[in-house]
């Protein structure tokens, strides 16, 4: 019970930082390798708050956001601008720079040997409640005025800029959510480990933030929670076969992507219209078959 525990909790931990990753790349159609980093500023400020100046927690977690925000806001600001593959290459050197500067930081960080003696004070329940509060809340932004410039100027940049859309402008608002996001996922990873180190936070998460949109569905929120929640907690249950867990978890990625390049659930969402639909297609198959 307690295994299962702990991996759902880890499980919802990654959907929050994955939807700050859909609405980022889903949406916008922006690619970061650094979104990692963002997870590690809100970990290590909450827990720094906590350790070093008695800040309580919920306080904490709320400066730790903001100060990410910032963070994101300084970053985002020029990367914006930039076309889509420098995006990915500028936002790897920050992860990258990040990692570096917390493992120098021994005296703050504790270095390469990482932080310690935070306080574990967030389970199962918390965990849970933030997951669904972070879909409820993509979901919204989807449906809502920026979410659909977002969709536009994915699909085409100049066409949304000649429709009067301000494209760095609806850039940015879906970087920094999508910084909040991660950052918080990030605060409820420290609180719930209680140890924090730099080598969880390097490109390689956010790669894997990346692969669990795509093979839930790049354009599907529904389908990129799915993901996240499949491939974040498949390798924790293939823990017996510990020489061929990521083997498994590599080819289930392949041949995803090979056969239904879509993802999952392709542009399909968990909505009531949706469901009736299907229900009615179901019931209208039946009585084909019935004939």
């Amino acid at each position: 019970m307690a295994l299962l525990q702990n991996i759902l909790t880890q499980a919802f931990i990654t959907v929050i930082a994955v939807c700050g990753v859909y609405v980022l790349t889903g949406l916008t159609g922006m690619f970061s390798l650094g979104q990692a980093a963002f997870m590690a500023i809100g970990s290590y400020a909450s827990g720094l708050l906590v350790i070093k100046a008695g800040i309580p927690v919920p306080v904490a977690i709320l400066i730790a956001v903001v100060l990410a925000m910032v963070v994101g806001y300084l970053i985002g600001y020029p990367v914006v601008r930039l076309r889509r593959d420098y995006i990915s290459l500028v936002t790897l050197g920050f992860g990258e720079a990040i990692a570096a500067l917390l493992n120098r930081m021994t005296t703050l960080t504790g270095g390469a040997s990482g932080l310690t003696g935070i306080p574990r004070c967030i389970g199962l329940e918390v965990a849970t409640i933030s997951a669904v509060a972070a879909i409820a809340l993509v979901a919204f932004f989807k449906t809502s005025k920026y979410g659909r410039q977002c969709i536009a100027l994915r699909g085409d940049e100049l066409a949304a800029k000649a429709m009067g859309i301000n494209v760095t402008k609806i850039k940015m608002i879906a970087f920094i959510l999508s910084v909040a996001l991660t950052s918080y996922s990030g605060c409820l990873y420290s609180f719930y480990m209680s140890y924090v180190d730099p080598s969880g936070f390097g490109w390689k998460k956010s790669a894997d933030w990346v692969i669990m949109v795509f093979f839930g569905g790049v354009n599907s929120l529904t389908g990129s929670t799915l993901g996240a929640f499949i491939l974040s907690a498949l390798p924790q249950f293939l823990r017996d076969l510990q020489n061929y867990r990521y083997v498994i978890y590599a080819v289930l990625v392949i041949l995803i992507i090979n056969f239904k390049p879509s993802g999952l659930l392709g542009e399909w969402e968990l909505t009531i219209g949706n469901i009736k639909k299907s229900i009615r297609r179901i019931g209208r198959k039946n009585q084909k078959e019935e004939r």
